[in-house]
C-alpha cells in the first residue's frame, strides 16, 4: 500500500505535536504533575475502550439497521457533531474551573447554550434530509 505526499506531512505534524505535548508535561512538571497524568491516561483509555467505542459501535450498527440509506448520511453527521459538541460542553455544563469569588470565570448557562446548538444541528438534519425527499420527490415526477 503505498501512502501519499499528506499522508507522510499529517504523520510528521501529528508525531511532532504529541513529541510537543510529552516534552511539555516534563518540562513544566511543576504545573502538569507526571504521576497524577498516568492514572488519568489509562482511566481514559480504559473508558473508551469499554464505554465509548462500544456505544459508537452500537450506535453505528443500529444506524445501518434502522436507518434508511438515503438519510443515512445526514443522521449520522449529526450525531457525530452532537456528541463532538455535548463533550466539548461537559466540563463547562459540570462547572470545572469555576470560581466562586470570580462570577465572570463562567458566566453562561451552558446546559442551555448547549441543547441550543444540539437543536440548530438537528434542525440542519432535518432540513437536509427534507431538501434530499425533495428532490427525489421532483426527479421523480420529471418525465425523462
Amino acid at each position: 500500500m503505498t501512502h501519499g505526499r499528506a499522508f507522510w506531512i499529517s504523520l510528521v505534524a501529528g508525531w511532532a505535536v504529541m513529541a510537543y505535548a510529552i516534552r511539555g508535561i516534563f518540562v513544566d512538571d511543576n504545573l502538569t504533575h507526571p504521576p497524577d497524568l498516568v492514572p488519568w491516561l489509562i482511566g481514559s483509555a480504559v473508558a473508551h475502550d469499554l464505554v465509548v467505542a462500544p456505544l459508537a459501535l452500537a450506535a453505528g450498527w443500529m444506524l445501518y439497521r434502522w436507518v434508511p440509506r438515503p438519510i443515512r448520511g445526514p443522521v449520522q453527521l449529526g450525531l457525530f457533531a452532537s456528541a463532538v459538541v455535548a463533550l466539548f460542553a461537559y466540563p463547562f455544563i459540570r462547572g470545572y474551573g469555576a470560581i466562586p469569588s470570580n462570577p465572570s470565570a463562567l458566566p453562561r448557562d451552558y446546559a442551555a447554550g448547549l441543547l441550543l446548538v444540539v437543536g440548530v444541528i438537528w434542525a440542519a438534519v432535518t432540513a437536509s434530509v427534507a431538501a434530499a425527499a425533495i428532490r427525489q420527490r421532483v426527479r421523480a415526477r420529471t418525465p425523462r
